[in-house]
């Protein structure tokens, strides 16, 4: 297989980048009230066990080895896009005023509104959606099934609800599969949870984030079987995804993988670019996985 050199001149659109770092990363995960041990309560992030350089943490030191205390928001990302050639990047925004949504409201060339909604809400978390897609743009739904308290399984008839509606209003949902890093059961992300999802809603754009594993395989089958199943590379740097996605996109499935980072949560941006010039991707692979799949997800003018 002969693979391409990676492109320099392709503006990249990541599908998942966060807003606080250093101290306040903590307050990206209050909703997570399900973790027990001692261990995750004290780390930056609840995964980040999973990771040997957390930016702004820790584990990461600037050149005069202290400890940064970064600026949040726009300041903290754009510099780090715009060394990258990252041109836009979607962010979590809710309906109070916080990072995301000023992040989009003052940069609305650059940064893409996306949900989480709590299935636990009920109703409450329809008209969230409704509301923000109406005054504030949204784009995507996202979901973190075993972040919740209590659970709510991918197949779960709390997340139908949601489903529906997302494809009432042609939102794409981007939900997190597979074994999650957060100390949490992973019964409610099991990968064949999304088979029935697809069977019931033909019309539903469906992104998986973090990887599926150990499932890899299977959401393989799966994006094969249903036109309108996707996968992105969240939380993994790219020495690490897998061989069996690469394969995929190199072959038959160039129009579902789609780049996303996990900036500034678990990864730097400069690492993941980095790396980025090794994976093995084939030349026309590469501006489909970095903007082009993206665009066409999210619905896109760019």
């Amino acid at each position: 297989m002969t693979t391409g050199t990676f492109p320099t001149d392709v503006a990249a659109v990541d599908t998942m980048m966060g807003t606080r770092a250093g101290p306040n990363a903590k307050l990206n995960y209050a909703n997570l009230t399900g973790i027990r041990d001692a261990d995750s309560k004290s780390m930056n992030f609840p995964a980040q066990y999973m990771f040997k350089d957390v930016p702004f943490s820790d584990q990461a030191r600037d050149s005069d080895g202290e400890l940064q205390d970064p600026p949040q928001g726009a300041d903290l990302c754009l510099p780090f896009m715009d060394r990258n050639n990252v041109q836009l990047a979607m962010v979590g925004i809710g309906p109070d005023k916080s990072e995301g949504r000023a992040m989009v409201e003052q940069h609305p060339d650059r940064f893409i509104p996306s949900h989480e909604p709590d299935p636990n809400d009920g109703p409450e978390s329809i008209r969230t959606i409704r509301r923000l897609h109406r005054d504030a743009g949204l784009r995507a739904v996202t979901a973190f099934p075993a972040g919740r308290d209590p659970q709510v399984p991918i197949d779960d008839p709390k997340m139908y609800a949601i489903y529906e509606l997302c494809c009432e209003l042609n939102l794409p949902v981007f939900c997190c599969a597979g074994i999650p890093g957060p100390r949490v059961p992973f019964a409610p992300q099991r990968v064949e949870l999304i088979d029935q999802v697809m069977y019931d809603f033909p019309d539903l754009t469906f992104v998986t984030r973090h990887g599926c594993e150990p499932w890899v395989d299977l959401v393989v089958k799966l994006m094969l079987k249903w036109p309108n199943l996707y996968y992105s590379t969240s939380a993994f740097a790219p020495k690490h995804y897998p061989k069996a996605i690469i394969d995929y996109a190199n072959t038959r499935g160039a129009d579902k993988i789609l780049y996303a980072g996990y900036f500034p949560m678990g990864l730097s941006l400069d690492r993941i670019f980095t790396e980025l010039r090794d994976v093995p991707f084939k030349a026309e692979v590469w501006p489909k996985f970095l903007r082009e799949n993206a665009i066409q997800v999210l619905g896109l003018d760019a």
